[in-house]
């Protein structure tokens, strides 16, 4: 599973490095030390967090309305499959998009929690791209 560093999960979550930091120091986010020594987080784990964090904020009003880009990078956060499609969930800043694709699509991106992952929407459509 991949893990990410303070840098790259602040992109995720659209909040400062120096946010992420304080999260982990004050134990909202579980984050271990690779073989350097640097802190990293979990794909997992953080993609739990986003989850939560996004249900929290559920319900509180935007500061500002705004439209969204039509690409979206975000972090996996759920992939529920059957035999045909699958329904995959991806937290990108405060947005969740969830897509509806095929289960082979699923299986050939090795998509599961945790994977960085581009959401590009035209019409009434998301195409899922790895970076």
């Amino acid at each position: 599973m991949p893990s990410y560093s303070i840098a790259q999960a602040a992109r995720l979550l659209g909040v400062s490095p120096e946010t992420v930091r304080r999260w982990a120091d004050n134990g909202r986010l579980a984050v271990e030390r690779n073989g350097a020594g640097h802190r990293v987080i979990d794909g997992v784990a953080l993609a739990a967090f986003v989850r939560k964090r996004a249900t929290e904020a559920e319900g509180r009003e935007s500061e500002v309305a705004t439209s969204v880009r039509n690409a979206l990078t975000g972090i996996v956060t759920a992939v529920r499959t059957d035999d045909v499609i699958a329904q995959v969930e991806i937290q990108a800043g405060p947005h969740r998009v969830v897509s509806m694709v095929s289960r082979e699509a699923v299986d050939q991106l090795r998509l599961a929690p945790g994977i960085t992952v581009t959401a590009r929407m035209k019409s009434t459509q998301v195409h899922i791209d790895l970076p």
